[in-house]
């Protein structure tokens, strides 16, 4: 834990070779939130895992803008946001006209009957997390640290800097709160 805060605090200072020693470290655990996130998509996700991992991993440690992490969940809490926004990139990219719009692919291995996956609207929950995100922002980061990047209660609290009581208040609030906006959406389809 201290190597990967060490070497954030390199990356932030401007070491050029930083980055480069912070992936190793952080690559296997990333590349799990990162297939755990992708196994919970409706099926037909193309997004490979490891693409998810380097898509979401650039974007952290862009040397041209150097962002300051205060510890080792701070950075874990910034992938699953970045992961989560490459999530909704691509289903919104898929969802275009452009990309066959509300067409649906048919693959031809399909014609054994597969195991029926998650099926959950990103989109939908996407957007309830966004209308948490402005009466409940602390409720909103404790649903992106345990659902996107796999965190535990306690590993988001610590990450938010409040007690374990609080972060599970907030984690049972949330949930309630988008169970119901989801539900909503749902039935107005």
């Amino acid at each position: 834990m201290t190597d990967v805060t060490q070497i954030l605090i390199a990356i932030e200072q401007g070491e050029p070779h930083a980055a480069e020693q912070l992936l190793p470290l952080v690559y296997d655990e990333l590349r799990k939130l990162a297939a755990g996130k992708l196994a919970q998509e409706k099926s037909g996700q193309t997004l490979q895992a490891t693409a998810l991992v380097h898509e979401a991993y650039v974007r952290l440690v862009d040397v041209d803008k150097v962002q300051p992490w205060n510890s080792r969940g701070h950075f874990f809490a910034a992938a699953a946001e970045a992961m989560r926004r490459i999530l909704i990139e691509q289903v919104r990219r898929k969802a275009s006209a452009k990309a066959g719009g509300q067409r649906r692919r048919v693959d031809l291995a399909g014609i054994e009957p597969g195991l029926p996956g998650p099926d959950l609207d990103l989109l939908a929950l996407n957007e309830a997390l966004e209308q948490l995100e402005k009466t409940d922002p602390r409720g909103a980061a404790v649903v992106k640290m345990r659902f996107f990047a796999g965190l535990t209660t306690q590993e988001a609290a610590d990450a938010l800097g409040v007690s374990l009581a609080t972060a599970e208040n907030d984690w049972a609030y949330a949930k309630c709160y988008l169970r119901l906006q989801l539900s909503d959406s749902e039935s107005r389809l």
